[in-house]
């Protein structure tokens, strides 16, 4: 490989300068692989800058430009790789025509990466109102944002009190020694929950988020880094982040249970009044309200409502992901 990239601009000098173009690169990619991309990057190149002292940054890049990659070229290559993992993982919906990929560059050659480019999908036939109100039943998100809805009161409530707690120590014990490692832990603590949350909402949700942490210059002293942490404005983000958790917590997870019972519950009526030999309406504070040849219909209103709460679920985790994603990133 040459000194220069694939597009003919020279070779950064310095790994600010290598970050700032890899940026560049990826100015209109997902910001969670952005980030995931930059750590990756900074971590390799000042590993490599540490192994070789006496050598200028500038030297260290141009040796390592032929195994890690120019700029653009690993740009290039992170934005193939998400697509070629994203389509793993996603779950087919139905009706949905497969994805086909096909080779560029001639019989031999390929583009930077992986040798294969994605080709635009078949037309697929739109999906009636009917399947398409049915069908969120064969999707798997569909499952994953209803228990997360159903997961949210817990980890709501876990994250609110983590932070209140921490902030209430250390700002409590600032004026002894003590309050400033309590703080530093417990914003420390604060990162790693918003790796361990964002991995959750990719999971569940199916939002990208990063899997990797903001990277931390080992370069720097602990003083330094400490401020960065402080000034860093997604650490007040994800504070405020999981502040907000207990109360969305507790509407999710209302508004999960509450649906749900409704919908089994007239569901079950026709059974309960087949199997019920005493069963002769449906009473409310004992008195009859609807007679028993109402539950049939009840059947039908519990199936309608039981398919509207899973829409309902898809598009709370849909808005879900996309806070998380605003608040938890680091762009």
């Amino acid at each position: 490989m040459n000194d220069q990239t694939t597009t003919g601009s020279q070779l950064p000098a310095t790994i600010p300068q290598y970050l700032a173009q890899l940026r560049a690169a990826l100015h209109d990619a997902d910001p969670a692989m952005v980030q995931d991309a930059l750590y990756d990057a900074e971590e390799y190149l000042r590993s490599e800058l540490a192994a070789q002292p006496g050598r200028s940054e500038a030297e260290v890049i141009a040796d390592v430009a032929g195994s890690y990659g120019a700029p653009e070229e690993v740009a290039e290559i992170y934005r193939e790789t998400e697509i070629t993992v994203t389509r793993a993982l996603r779950t087919p919906s139905a009706g949905a025509a497969p994805l086909r990929r096909a080779t560029v560059g001639g019989a031999g050659g390929a583009s930077v990466g992986s040798g294969v480019a994605p080709t635009a999908p078949a037309p697929v036939k739109p999906r009636g109102v009917l399947a398409r109100f049915f069908g969120v039943a064969l999707e798997a998100r569909t499952y994953g944002a209803l228990f997360y809805m159903l997961l949210s009161l817990a980890t709501g409530t876990f994250f609110f009190t983590w932070v209140v707690t921490g902030l209430s120590l250390s700002l409590g014990l600032m004026v002894l020694i003590i309050g400033i490692p309590i703080a530093v832990l417990f914003f420390g603590s604060v990162r790693g929950l918003s790796l361990l949350e964002g991995r959750l909402v990719e999971a569940l949700l199916g939002e990208r988020m990063p899997r990797r942490p903001t990277y931390s210059d080992r370069s720097r002293t602990w003083l330094q880094r400490i401020g960065d942490m402080f000034t860093d404005g997604r650490t007040w983000l994800t504070l405020l982040y999981f502040m907000l958790m207990l109360p969305l917590g507790i509407v999710y997870f209302t508004l999960a249970t509450t649906l749900l019972s409704v919908s089994l519950a007239f569901i079950w009526a026709p059974v309960a009044a087949l199997i019920s030999p005493d069963y002769v309406g449906i009473h409310i504070d004992g008195s009859q309200m609807l007679p028993l040849w109402v539950t049939p219909l009840l059947a039908v209103v519990g199936v309608l409502l039981l398919f509207a709460t899973l829409h309902l679920a898809r598009g709370i985790g849909h808005l879900h992901g996309m806070m998380a994603k605003h608040l938890l990133v680091r762009l």
